[in-house]
């Protein structure tokens, strides 16, 4: 298996890795208590996902 010949140099690396940045999590509002939640997840507030109840939410 062949092997690096020189160091890469932190540089070098940095700058390959430019492009490799945090994205903010998507969210949308929920049809059915219209209060902002990540999509693809059971709202934290009503507990409704697709249309159908996955919990019932603690109260505060």
């Amino acid at each position: 298996m062949p092997n690096p010949k020189r160091k890469i140099s932190k540089q070098r690396g940095r700058k390959r890795r430019t492009h490799y940045k945090a994205v903010a999590s998507s969210v949308a509002e929920c049809p059915q208590c219209r209060e902002m939640k990540l999509q693809h997840r059971a709202c934290p507030n009503c507990g409704f996902y697709n249309g159908r109840s996955m919990f019932v939410p603690k109260e505060a």
